[in-house]
């Protein structure tokens, strides 16, 4: 019998999100310190959810990692459009 993929896939996902740790801890090279807490606190709202969505929406944290990412590529992109954010 093959492994029980609702137990497995909230771990998965979990691994992800810490894999995508480093993209928000590295805004600070090109965004301000309120911006990088503020991503930082959105990042651990999403960890948040895995953990508390992980018995109820099993297959449903799958989608969070890419709101992670998506997230993070809108906020550094729009504050280098404009706000003036450089490296």
């Amino acid at each position: 019998m093959g492994p029980d993929w609702r137990l497995v896939v909230p771990w998965v996902v979990l691994a992800a999100m810490v894999a995508i740790l480093p993209f928000y801890l590295a805004s600070g090279l090109v965004a301000p310190l309120w911006a990088v807490v503020g991503l930082l606190l959105c990042w651990a709202a999403l960890a948040y959810l895995v953990v508390r969505w992980r018995r109820s929406h099993p297959f449903g944290v799958l989608v969070l990692p890419v709101v992670a990412i998506g997230w993070w590529f809108l906020v550094i992109s729009a504050g280098e459009a404009w706000l003036g954010w450089t490296a």
